[in-house]
């Protein structure tokens, strides 16, 4: 499969664009991109992505375009594999690209963001969580989703609360995203005064976790926090189940997707995981949620972060008069940004200024919830 898709303008449009048509014919449009996994595990949150950036582009188009010209729209599959991630940021950077809603994973966007950087591409990730993404002093990178060190935090203020005195195991997946999600949590943890009793690493892909679930069944672990993706969350859910063992699992923001229920069934009862305050449920979203929903599109997870990227950009190319990526990215970090997600506004790195990770909790009918802080 080709790493990139280019697809017809968004939906309701009338023009419709295929991979051998000329370009010469856009040569008037504003030519944008998402970027995500399309394709392989977490292709659920590709679609979440992907969906967010059909509708962005649809209203904007509708509107008028920006500052007078039409968007065109690019998808590019990354998969979550980093090599395809940058193989993906270089074909966008050399067609011309302006702005990047992208990438998922935080192993591909880091890479990403330097072929984006080097090839003039504005970057703003709706779901990249790790620190680094932000730490490089790159100019050209911006995320609307919070950071690890700060979901971990959360994660670890809510075990402190509910389970102090029983057995924590920290699991990671070995990637970018997993593993430092789990060093975060660990981290808040043991300044919290809790040392886990096991930290275990496995393999992103893994099926088998007959082995990992005998050990938390031997250290009596009455709460394992994942930090990796809904999939293999899902697995060690279930094997856990298999072997009699009642222990509650939490994990991050990777189980926002109902596909998680999918894997698990009614077993997903009690799970929980770390996001922030739940964006269909915000007044600024509201007119946005109903498109979605007539469309038959729940947009849950990132698929208004996605939306709300466009947004930002868009505004901004309003505001600097230019879709000049370093005169857009200036304009972004000197103002404050009316979004679905609510007011929106950037530090010097590129991370939001206010962000709030909050709790949930899976039901047994595959529904997940946001519940009270340290209940």
């Amino acid at each position: 499969m080709k790493p990139i898709r280019i697809l017809g303008l968004a939906l309701g449009a009338s023009i419709a664009m295929s991979a051998g048509m000329s370009t010469a014919a856009f040569a008037q449009d504003i030519s944008v991109a998402v970027a995500g996994p399309m394709t392989g595990s977490e292709s659920a949150f590709g679609r979440q992505m992907k969906n967010g950036a059909d509708l962005a582009v649809a209203d904007l188009n509708a509107a008028g375009g920006v500052n007078g010209k039409k968007l065109a729209l690019q998808v590019g599959d990354d998969a979550c594999d980093p090599k395809q991630a940058r193989s993906v940021a270089e074909k966008l950077a050399s067609s011309k690209v302006q702005f990047v809603a992208g990438h998922f994973c935080s192993s591909s966007s880091i890479p990403a963001s330097e072929a984006y950087a080097e090839g003039n591409v504005l970057q703003i990730t709706p779901a990249s969580t790790n620190p680094v993404f932000t730490e490089r002093k790159l100019w050209n990178v911006l995320r609307v989703c919070g950071r690890d060190d700060q979901q971990g935090t959360v994660a670890a203020q809510y075990i402190l609360k509910a389970f102090a005195g029983k057995n924590v195991a920290i699991l990671n997946d070995k990637t970018t995203y997993g593993k430092g999600l789990a060093d975060e949590t660990k981290k808040a943890l043991n300044a919290g005064g809790m040392k886990e009793k096991l930290f275990e690493s496995y393999n992103k892909g893994d099926k088998d976790f007959n082995s990992i679930v005998s050990r938390l069944k031997r250290e009596n672990i009455d709460l394992v926090y994942v930090g990796g993706y809904h999939q293999e969350a899902g697995l060690i859910l279930r094997q856990m189940r298999d072997q009699g063992m009642k222990t509650l699992l939490m994990a991050g923001d990777a189980m926002n997707d109902k596909e998680f229920a999918s894997i698990t069934g009614a077993l997903a009862e009690g799970t929980l995981f770390t996001f922030g305050p739940d964006p269909r449920n915000k007044p600024t979203a509201k007119s946005i949620v109903e498109k979605f929903k007539a469309k038959g599109i729940d947009p849950e997870g990132y698929t208004l972060y996605t939306y709300a990227s466009f947004q930002i950009w868009s505004q901004a190319a309003a505001k600097a008069k230019t879709t000049d990526p370093k005169k857009v990215m200036e304009a972004i970090k000197g103002g404050e940004w009316d979004t679905v997600l609510g007011k929106l506004a950037f530090d010097a790195k590129g991370d939001i200024k206010a962000i709030d990770y909050v709790v949930y909790r899976w039901d047994a009918k595959g529904n997940y919830s946001e519940i009270n802080k340290g209940s």
